[in-house]
């Protein structure tokens, strides 16, 4: 079969993707062909392209982690679907295509209702905010959770998330025209990055604890969010968008700069103040795939509503849509759509 594709010789810039015709082989074993018809677009992508993020593969390969699309091939071993199925899912890299072979257990069933493009809008992000608040946070009824840029994808779901757990969500985004997303979503309370972060957070905690934290930033909200956390409190953290790249090609000046002046956390003061900071990467967990299953299923279980889309691009625009993504304006999810 012949599929167009993304691919990346060389990392460094979004100008070194470039579109190709490949052939792809048949699918073995039980591996499934998805004629792919939406891809999600997610910071993994802009890091790996730029050849910032340890997973990234070596030599030349194709970006991507999440899709959604019908199935037009089944392998000899595949058990639970059938050609012609709607699915969605992940993988660990090789998203930017026409069409892909995947093993059946990394798909799901599209939901009844979903578009194709709220599929491929979902798996990414509402797992990295399950796995952040719920394994590794271990949110309950009444905590105070702060949620760093809480209109994105993940906090979007790390607010639903939490509203189905009756705990408090306290969104922190950078601007004020995107306090109206958090309202949508359920948020108790929202402010703005500012000099006065901790004071403004101060008054809307009003002497209750902050017990979670889920950071996605990095430098000067960091230590303050670890500050402000009360004894067991958990600071998650998944990202560190500060380290995004802003121009077209890696600069390793301003790189350089963000990695210095990296957060720090002395282990001595995280055990006289009795807090935890714990680190994960969501892509690792496609090396425990029943691991991944289960958490995605309990997930489902939660039935949240549909990620918000802030933007959709077609497949030739995919170079837009990933400047877009570097901007920090976007709201929700970026989507591509595959002719």
């Amino acid at each position: 079969m012949l599929r167009e594709v993304y691919r990346i010789e060389k990392t460094g810039s979004i100008d070194h993707l470039h579109r190709k015709k490949e052939l792809l082989r048949p699918p073995e074993g039980d591996e499934v062909t998805i004629e792919v018809k939406a891809i999600g677009l997610n910071f993994a992508d802009v890091f790996s392209i730029y050849g910032l993020y340890s997973a990234t593969p070596k030599g030349s390969f194709i970006p991507g982690l999440e899709f959604a699309g019908k199935i037009v091939k089944i392998g000899p071993n595949v058990k639970d679907f059938e050609v012609g199925d709607s699915v969605f899912g992940a993988t660990r890299f090789g998203a930017y295509t026409t069409h892909l072979n995947i093993s059946e257990k990394t798909v799901f069933s599209l939901p009844k209702g979903w578009s194709m493009q709220d599929g491929a809008a979902f798996v990414v992000q509402a797992l990295t905010a399950y796995y952040a608040l719920v394994p590794l946070g271990q949110v309950k009824e009444g905590d105070h959770v702060l949620i760093h840029s809480a209109a994105g994808g993940v906090g979007i779901m790390a607010g639903h998330i939490a509203k189905k757990k009756k705990a408090i969500p306290i969104g922190l985004v950078g601007d004020s025209v995107k306090f109206s997303i958090l309202e949508e979503v359920g948020y108790d309370y929202f402010l703005i990055r500012s000099p006065n972060f901790k004071q403004e957070m101060q008054k809307i905690l009003s002497g209750h604890p902050l017990k979670i934290v889920l950071e996605c930033l990095g430098g000067r909200y960091f230590h303050d969010s670890y500050d402000l956390m009360a004894p067991m409190g958990r600071l998650i953290t998944y990202g560190s968008a500060n380290f995004t790249p802003s121009h077209s090609f890696r600069n390793w000046l301003s790189i350089a700069y963000s990695y210095l002046t990296r957060p720090k956390i002395d282990p001595l003061s995280m055990i006289s103040e009795n807090k935890s900071v714990m680190g994960f990467n969501l892509i690792w967990l496609w090396n425990e795939i029943d691991e991944l299953r289960k958490h995605f299923s309990d997930l489902m279980m939660l039935s949240l509503p549909k990620q918000t889309i802030g933007h959709e691009f077609a497949f030739e625009k995919i170079h837009d849509a990933l400047r877009t993504f570097q901007s920090g304006q976007t709201i929700g999810k970026i989507v591509i759509n595959v002719p």
